[in-house]
């Protein structure tokens, strides 16, 4: 009887950590606060562009600067040919070595639109931006442009959504629906898939098969190309940019299916790059980030993806492969996640979400 005891004991000790482990690791939000840091309207992309200065656009035209410890707001004046037209607007913008580089919906002819990027010097009163690369053909749709960017040393990374057409995601003969490599002034790099067994590719594309990417991101540890996707009514999937490679869209559907509720494909198979997590149902992701900062260092090494359906900040530790493992951090606390961005200096968290620039710090 004694034994039993003893055991039974055992066992609610075993269960007692188990189940303070599992509360502790699903409740962040005893361990983190929110603050408002500015008002904004539809902000889509941001860029630190010093220790105390974040730059930030809105979809619908504007360029803003906010000192994120006085709050003070400025906004900054461009030439962007530029159409808000339905998904489309300012889009991601980066900032580096006195720079900033922006994806933009360029309006070029008769309500046809690409999604381009262009580069201008910083300056704080106006930016005089002028066009390095701009994907082709111009499409007259209002759907999926990406757009994110990442700098990985003297290459520019962006994404370009398929605009909705589907298949043509799978014609390396057309920029949407792809990964795009260039150098920083927009320069085409003699290593991309064209001039390495992929002739018929476009000089600037690294990777086909890509849906609506709205997450890039540059890992701190690894130095590799990380993104998001939305699928279409699920296949929601994160994974990593690999050169020549085809994600499949849109002979593979992730898992989802059209909003018709026809079927796509199958989730993957063999000759397409597999996705390191995959979510179905859909959760809308947006940005992403793999952590390193002081902040929140238990989350260092963790991919943090952000999600616009169900409002969401998710926790994903991809060290092993065969085992990825995700915590949902936070749920409906600040409105739809658009984009993240980590403190240069002291890893502290900054979110635009609906119509605000948030700030997330420890208690």
């Amino acid at each position: 009887m004694a034994v039993d005891l003893n055991f039974h004991k055992v066992i609610r000790f075993l269960l007692s950590i188990f189940f303070f482990t599992f509360l502790c690791s699903n409740s962040f939000s005893a361990n983190f606060n929110f603050e408002k840091i500015a008002n904004l309207k539809d902000p889509w992309g941001s860029s630190f562009i010093s220790e105390d200065e974040i730059i930030v656009t809105e979809k619908s035209g504007k360029i803003k600067i906010i000192n994120v410890e006085t709050k003070e707001l400025l906004e900054v004046q461009h030439n962007l040919n530029f159409l808000e037209y339905g998904q489309g607007g300012l889009l991601d913008i980066i900032y580096q070595n006195n720079t900033v580089w922006i994806s933009y919906t360029e309006n070029r002819v008769n309500w046809k639109t690409s999604t381009s990027i262009a580069k201008a010097k910083l300056d704080k009163q106006e930016l005089n931006f002028e066009n390095i690369f701009q994907a082709n053909p111009p499409i007259d749709s209002g759907y999926h442009f990406g757009s994110r960017l990442a700098i990985k040393d003297n290459y520019l990374f962006a994404s370009a959504g398929e605009r909705g057409q589907g298949m043509i995601a799978q014609d390396p003969t057309q920029h949407p629906g792809s990964i795009i490599r260039i150098h920083l002034d927009g320069s085409i790099p003699k290593d991309n898939p064209k001039f390495y067994g992929k002739s018929d590719w476009l000089p600037e594309i690294y990777q086909i098969g890509i849906r609506n990417p709205q997450g890039l991101t540059l890992s701190p540890y690894d130095g590799k190309i990380y993104m998001s996707n939305h699928g279409a009514k699920g296949g929601d999937w994160f994974g990593e940019a690999k050169k020549g490679e085809n994600y499949g869209w849109k002979i593979l559907g992730w898992g989802g299916t059209n909003y018709s509720g026809s079927k796509i494909g199958p989730k993957w198979k063999p000759g397409f790059t597999k996705a390191i997590k995959y979510w179905v149902p859909s959760i809308a992701t947006s940005a992403i980030t793999i952590y390193k900062g002081s902040e929140f260092e238990e989350w260092n090494g963790l991919a943090l993806v952000t999600s616009l359906k169900d409002k969401s900040l998710r926790a994903i530790d991809f060290s092993d492969l065969s085992n990825v493992k995700e915590n949902v951090v936070f749920k409906d606390k600040i409105g739809r996640l658009r984009d993240i961005q980590v403190h240069p200096k002291n890893g502290k968290i900054y979110f635009l979400a609906g119509d605000n620039l948030w700030l997330m710090e420890k208690n």
